[in-house]
């Protein structure tokens, strides 16, 4: 330990100057960097390392220190399969040891600023909060303070077994825990966040894909509510199913903890105790990929999570706070209705009524095998959300992404998962390839919407075209196109109503 002080305040020495960015956490005082009027601060833990004994276990308090703590790098990706390309992913190295988050904010500030939490992608399997594609240092810039983080992912953040579920204390969920992390994460924000400039009243959480799911699942989540007063949801699903820990899912599905021992059981674990679990290799817990949509992601716990987005949504348990959600125009362009796997699997039980008329609506079979998943997994299901919290009486906004560049190589025919992202943070240098004017101006209105939003619960703004408000004007959304922002009615209509009567016949 005497070691470890004399290391941190030699390395405090060396690398942050007498005007360094100081902040008081309640864990100990933080020493960050400034760069260009931005106050940076890295790799801020926010539990304790959820390592050994405390591998599936609810996140507990951070450690504390005195000295102040250089906070200058970013912390370890949380362990996770290999990167494929994703900007999403931050630099290695990665560890068990991996619940910290970054908060960037404005040097010169007059009073406490709207803080904005971003929830990293990556299907719950990969991802960070340390990416640049993530750099808050261009939203902090607009008024707000930004914060990042990480969370357990994989079977380290969603599994749970029997032999583990038998030694869990009375009262102690789990399953659940990189959602439990998230949580904490915003425990902390409500905690420190003071210390950074920024206002503990006046919370945004915004994420995309998984980092969006989580979103939804926050908005229900007891255990979140109080901790955000604003939420965007950024390709983020809607109809998706929970799994129970102890119970068969509502469509039959087998329990997560029912999962857990057949994991271990073609793991071929001599022994399958808790003690067992917790020895295992972190890499064997890679093998094979837990499947998001399939359901091993997505656990219903009974404390963070305690039933289905849709489900709670429809009877107003929701937060009722200022949203904004929306979809990219070619989501899962790739994904075809007739691959195995849980995207292919969706239009399944359609009759051959139902399915003639989808063809038709679609313009037949190749427009069909081309849009009707993204339709199925999120286009459809953001704009049930969006009407259900409409109805709710909370200020509602819902936006189409389909900004497409001039170098994107994927034949999408428009704007693919994920591609939002370095829009929303104003980070296009970021994505590896030339982009031009038109992605700059989409970039400025993007951050500007996102933080005005932060700012007052409402996107809109001098200068910018007016984004309807989707309660006083159903099925009317803000388009982010190459021409600019516009206002318009939801495209293609026709076919989210056949996909909202088809879900009212398998999904009553």
């Amino acid at each position: 330990m005497i070691l470890a002080s004399l290391f941190a305040a030699l390395t405090l020495m060396t690398q942050s100057p007498p005007d360094a960015p100081r902040a008081e956490t309640r864990q100990g005082p933080v020493v960050g960097r400034t760069v260009d009027g931005i106050d940076g601060f890295k790799g801020l833990p926010y539990a304790a390392p959820p390592v050994g004994a405390l591998r599936w276990r609810p996140p507990q308090a951070a450690p504390v220190w005195t000295d102040p703590r250089p906070a200058l790098d970013y912390g370890a990706l949380c362990v996770q399969p290999p990167a494929n390309g994703d900007p999403g992913v931050g630099p290695l190295p990665m560890s068990e040891d991996c619940l910290t988050l970054n908060v960037w904010a404005p040097t010169e500030r007059t009073g406490p600023l709207p803080v904005m939490v971003w929830i990293h992608g990556g299907g719950f399997n990969n991802g960070s909060g340390t990416a640049a594609l993530y750099d808050g240092e261009n939203l902090a810039r607009r008024g707000a303070v930004v914060v990042t983080i990480n969370y357990r992912l994989g079977r380290f953040g969603f599994f749970d077994h029997p032999a583990l579920a038998a030694e869990r204390p009375q009262g102690e969920t789990g399953g659940n825990y990189g959602m439990m992390d998230i949580v904490a994460a915003l425990e902390w924000v409500r905690d420190n966040i003071g210390g950074f400039g920024g206002d503990a009243g006046n919370v945004t959480i915004f994420g995309e894909s998984a980092g969006g799911a989580a979103v939804t699942r926050l908005m229900i989540s007891p255990a979140a509510r109080g901790l955000f007063h604003k939420a965007v949801i950024q390709s983020g699903l809607g109809r998706d199913e929970g799994t129970p820990l102890d119970r068969p899912s509502a469509s039959g599905r087998s329990s997560l903890q029912d999962r857990g021992a057949a994991w271990a059981d073609r793991a071929d674990l001599p022994d399958a105790s808790a003690e067992a679990l917790r020895a295992i290799p972190a890499e064997r817990l890679l093998r094979p990929a837990p499947s998001f949509y399939g359901g091993d992601n997505l656990p219903i716990d009974g404390a963070v999570v305690t039933e289905d987005v849709m489900t709670a949504f429809a009877a107003g348990r929701q937060a009722r706070v200022p949203l904004i959600l929306g979809t990219n125009s070619a989501e899962f362009w790739w994904v075809k209705p007739t691959e195995i796997s849980p995207y292919g699997e969706l239009d399944d039980a359609m009759t051959t009524a139902e399915r003639v008329a989808f063809h038709a609506a679609y313009g037949g079979l190749e427009g069909y095998n081309a849009h009707v998943v993204s339709d199925l997994a999120f286009n459809e299901p953001v704009r049930a959300l969006a009407r259900l919290h409409a109805k709710a009486g909370a200020p509602t906004y819902l936006y189409r992404f389909d900004v497409v560049p001039d170098s994107n190589p994927e034949p999408s025919g428009g704007a693919t998962h994920a591609s939002e992202r370095p829009y929303v943070f104003d980070n296009l240098h970021t994505v590896g390839r030339p982009l031009g004017e038109r992605d700059a101006r989409a970039a400025t209105a993007m951050a500007d919407y996102w933080t005005a939003f932060a700012r007052a619960g409402d996107p809109n703004g001098q200068g910018r075209p007016a984004w309807p408000e989707f309660g006083r004007e159903p099925d009317r959304l803000l388009e982010f196109a190459n021409d600019g922002p516009e206002a318009k009615p939801m495209p293609f209509k026709d076919r989210l109503d056949l996909i909202e009567t088809f879900y009212a016949r398998v999904r009553p």
